[in-house]
């Protein structure tokens, strides 16, 4: 029986990077539809998990993306409440490759870190990367600064990861002025920048500055760095007297991660793919 992936994207029209992924990572069938909104998922879900018997519904799986993740997460949810029952396909989301970046991420740093002794700053920690990498950081053990240009926002996202994680070692720092970076950085052996592209949130002098760092992970590919002196090339890169990794040495686990975990829904029909499902898939593969 043929294993069909169908692509339920919250943009107009369907990522073709997810497409590309889907088909090397060996679907029989593709099946992509953009626009997907929580008011019209049910049908769709629906002629997935009717056509076929239940025992055969691990050959059909869905994926949810787009490039707004606060509306994959949303759709995830109207995804998971159509099915029902028997009548249930393996579900993925990673919507702009937020899961599988901060995976990957994640898995980088524990190359090099104990993560459970790990302090951490995650600059630009409330963007859909950034918290993501916050919460699986913190579920390793690890104490994180979440920082944000907001501190508000910072705070309203550590409020929400605590609720996610138990015992969370969370605190809310904002990084707009130069003495609220500074305190941020004070003492932290890990920095990961997850801004938006073009953005840099730290130069190389605060960098420099930071005497305990062991290891900063930029997830910017597109200059100027997130990070000052990291270049998207770094993977475990020896700089200024701490390793550094740049969006492409981060991405090369990412597509790892990516790839197995589109596989791994064919493998029975009940899978939720999120955060930490796919972080747990991607420690399998390392």
């Amino acid at each position: 029986m043929k294993k069909i992936l169908i692509q339920l994207d919250t943009d107009a029209l369907p990522s073709t990077f997810d497409r590309v992924v889907a088909v090397d990572a060996g679907v029989d069938e593709l099946f992509s539809y953009g626009g997907v909104t929580p008011e019209n998922v049910e049908t769709l879900v629906h002629g997935a998990i009717f056509t076929r018997k239940p025992s055969d519904l691990m050959n059909t799986a869905i994926f949810v993306g787009g490039s707004n993740v606060a509306a994959g997460e949303t759709l995830l949810k109207a995804v998971k409440k159509s099915l029902f029952g028997p009548f249930k396909v393996s579900v993925m989301m990673d919507s702009n490759g937020s899961n599988t970046t901060a995976a990957a991420t994640v898995i980088a740093a524990a190359r090099h870190l104990d993560l459970s002794n790990t302090t951490a700053l995650v600059l630009a920690g409330t963007g859909p990367v950034g918290c993501r990498v916050a919460q699986l950081l913190i579920s390793q053990g690890a104490t994180v600064r979440l920082a944000s240009r907001s501190i508000d926002r910072s705070t309203a996202t550590c409020e929400m990861l605590s609720k996610v994680v138990n015992g969370a070692k969370l605190m809310p720092h904002e990084s707009q002025t130069e003495g609220g970076l500074t305190a941020a950085c004070q003492g932290v052996d890990l920095v990961v920048a997850a801004g938006a592209a073009k953005t840099q949130l730290i130069n190389t002098d605060q960098l420099k500055g930071i005497s305990t760092l062991k290891l900063a992970i930029d997830l910017n590919a597109v200059a100027p760095a997130g990070i000052d002196g990291v270049e998207v090339m770094d993977k475990a890169k020896d700089r200024f007297g701490f390793l550094s990794y740049g969006a492409v040495g981060v991405g090369g686990t990412k597509m790892k991660i990516h790839l197995a975990a589109v596989q791994s829904l064919f493998l029975a029909n009940d899978r939720v793919l999120d955060t930490a499902a796919i972080f747990e898939l991607g420690r399998s593969l390392s």
